[in-house]
């Protein structure tokens, strides 16, 4: 397959007919190679619309959905990123000009996306994703959906650090953008988005006598 040629036309299709028109994007887009960032077996299926496996039950978000993310972010050169259970999203971050590092709970994960990671010079992190590794990030993204925000996630954001996620509690989530001022988060609708949500942060279920 011409994956060159796969990337342009993702981007032509989903990314630039979808409202994304940060140049940044377009060419980090362009230039990642997400066929590296699934399961090998799926890796023909890398520029479809699908969210395919990762590993274990991590997957790769929609291409249209990741761009819309950084592009709400306003991702800026030079600023230190934290990319929770987002791998594309940190290889692209870097090839931004940011300083990014990938924090994953399953190392399966890393298994298939780190030598893709390590060439984009992203640090990685195997930690819970519920404790955010290191602090006073300027800005933090995940490609999975939660069904609220960590109240960790917010906390290792810098004043004025924007972070945005998919928050999923039906069928479709919203994807917000949070931005941490004095008085607390602020919270912006974006769009909607049905990514899987992230298992290891969904409260237990309880019951009622």
């Amino acid at each position: 397959m011409d994956f060159t040629a796969e990337r342009k036309a993702m981007v032509d299709s989903q990314v630039r007919v979808n409202d994304v028109t940060d140049r940044a994007i377009h060419l980090a887009m362009m230039a990642v190679p997400r066929e590296q960032f699934c399961a090998p077996d799926r890796a023909f299926a890398a520029y479809s619309e699908e969210a395919l496996a990762i590993a274990g039950d991590r997957r790769l978000m929609p291409a249209r959905d990741v761009a819309k993310l950084l592009q709400a972010a306003d991702a800026r050169e030079g600023e230190k990123a934290l990319a929770i259970a987002a791998p594309y999203a940190a290889a692209l971050l870097a090839r931004m000009g940011l300083a990014v590092t990938a924090q994953e709970s399953d190392e399966a994960v890393f298994g298939v996306v780190g030598e893709a990671l390590a060439a984009e010079g992203v640090a990685t992190v195997v930690q819970p994703l519920s404790q955010p590794t290191g602090e006073n990030w300027d800005l933090i993204v995940s490609e999975g959906g939660v069904q609220a925000l960590p109240d960790s996630w917010g906390a290792a954001l810098r004043p004025g650090g924007r972070l945005v996620v998919v928050e999923r509690r039906g069928a479709i989530g919203k994807a917000a953008l949070f931005v941490k001022t004095p008085e607390g988060l602020s919270r912006r609708e974006l769009f909607d988005s049905s990514p899987a949500v992230l298992a290891e942060l969904t409260p237990a279920p309880t019951f009622a006598l």
